[in-house]
């Protein structure tokens, strides 16, 4: 059988020293960080349906917008959000609280 590897900077292996605080820190960050990346992809699909032909479309146009976008996903999963990072939290925090043996599926 093969051990688990301790793999540093992630959380719930067998190995890390971590505090629960920092690992509650560190899943709230990649809560965050994944509902960020869900919102842009949500933005661009939005984008993607327009109605007409641009006026001034450019590349440089469309590289701004998509930085803006990128922008904007990133300051609404920031803030209060749609949810979807507390929701993570609390699925993963109560897996990560549950023994190992025990991790419901």
């Amino acid at each position: 059988m093969i051990a688990p590897v301790a793999t540093p900077g992630i959380g719930g292996i067998a190995g890390s020293t971590a505090s629960p605080s920092a690992e509650k820190d560190k899943l709230a960050s990649a809560a965050k960080a994944f509902e960020a990346v869900f919102l842009r992809q949500m933005i661009s699909s939005m984008r993607s349906a327009s109605l007409g032909d641009e006026l001034f479309g450019s590349s440089a146009g469309e590289q701004f917008r998509d930085m803006s976008d990128a922008r904007l996903a990133d300051s609404m999963a920031g803030g209060k959000g749609f949810g979807i990072a507390e929701l993570l939290q609390k699925q993963f925090a109560a897996r990560a609280a549950a023994p190992t043996g025990d991790t419901p599926k």
